[in-house]
């Protein structure tokens, strides 16, 4: 009993040692490689602006196109936002502050205790926001606040905090008409699906709750429409479809890892009176027993 339960008790920190046996790749060249990455994105997103009159009538076609579609009104989402204040700043708060370090704390973790599933999850992100930033490029759309037909409120004005300046034209920090699609719903998603392939807890799918939270945060706040994260979760199925997630790196078993940290081979048994092998060979008082041998 007790060898077959060994296998289970070593099973994770094996999982972990397999994971470790894996190179990371040179921290600082990653940590500039992110930055760097990041920096392009930004530089990029300022190209977008100036597009104010094809930014507003991008956003009467989605806004059209969600009611052909029969999607539910984003204005459920912020009616029900709207009861409490307190709420509404807790649900800012969220917005402005959860979307980046979220990420990088994901990105750390899995560098540090995942580097295979690591190397993976960044391509995945620098696909997603690429692409996204080519449809930001191509498609300016100024977001459902800014909209007077949706009805919506600015919860980020209104309540505060906010992360944007007060209109698209003095705001230097940050480009409002990138709205689709939705980079908050995008990572979010993709770090959930990262921690439930780079974990084996039976609680790991409680993750989705990050994106789901960020689904409605993004909506109720009226930064976004729904089709914005439906095309950023388009964006991420294809990058996923592409860029495989690796394979778990399994340990060598404990009995191995002895025998070739020895530089030994398995002992032989000594023959028995009927031959090599033999019953009588079994009841050896010098064989070597193995733990959970033949089993």
């Amino acid at each position: 009993m007790e060898s077959r339960s060994e296998p289970a008790r070593e099973s994770e920190s094996e999982r972990e040692e397999g994971e470790a046996a894996i190179r990371r790749p040179p921290l600082v060249r990653e940590l500039l490689l992110v930055a760097g990455l990041f920096l392009v994105y930004k530089l990029g997103r300022q190209l977008a602006t100036g597009h104010t009159g094809e930014a507003f009538d991008n956003a009467h076609r989605v806004w059209d196109l969600e009611r052909f579609l029969r999607l539910p009104g984003e204005g459920d989402v912020q009616s029900a936002l709207l009861h409490s204040d307190t709420l509404v700043h807790v649900v800012n708060t969220y917005y402005a502050t959860v979307h980046f370090p979220a990420t990088a704390a994901f990105l750390i973790w899995l560098y540090l205790r995942r580097p295979g599933h690591y190397v993976w999850a960044r391509r995945v992100l620098a696909a997603v926001t690429a692409a996204a930033l080519v449809v930001h490029l191509t498609f300016p759309l100024a977001p459902p606040r800014m909209l007077a037909a949706t009805g919506l409120v600015d919860t980020g004005q209104a309540y505060g905090p906010t992360v944007y300046g007060a209109s698209p034209e003095t705001d230097s920090l940050s480009n409002q008409f990138a709205a689709m699609p939705s980079l908050h719903f995008g990572w979010a998603l993709m770090v959930a699906i990262g921690l439930i392939a780079a974990t084996r807890s039976r609680w790991r799918w409680l993750w989705l709750l990050h994106p789901l939270v960020t689904l409605l945060v993004i909506v109720g706040t009226a930064n976004h429409y729904w089709l914005d994260a439906i095309v950023a979760a388009a964006l991420l199925g294809i990058a996923l479809a592409v860029i495989r997630v690796p394979r778990r790196t399994a340990a060598p078993t404990a009995p191995a890892r002895e025998r070739v940290g020895a530089g030994s081979s398995v002992p032989e048994r000594p023959d028995g009176p009927d031959g090599p092998g033999a019953p009588g060979a079994q009841d050896a008082p010098d064989a070597p027993e193995l733990v959970g041998a033949g089993r």
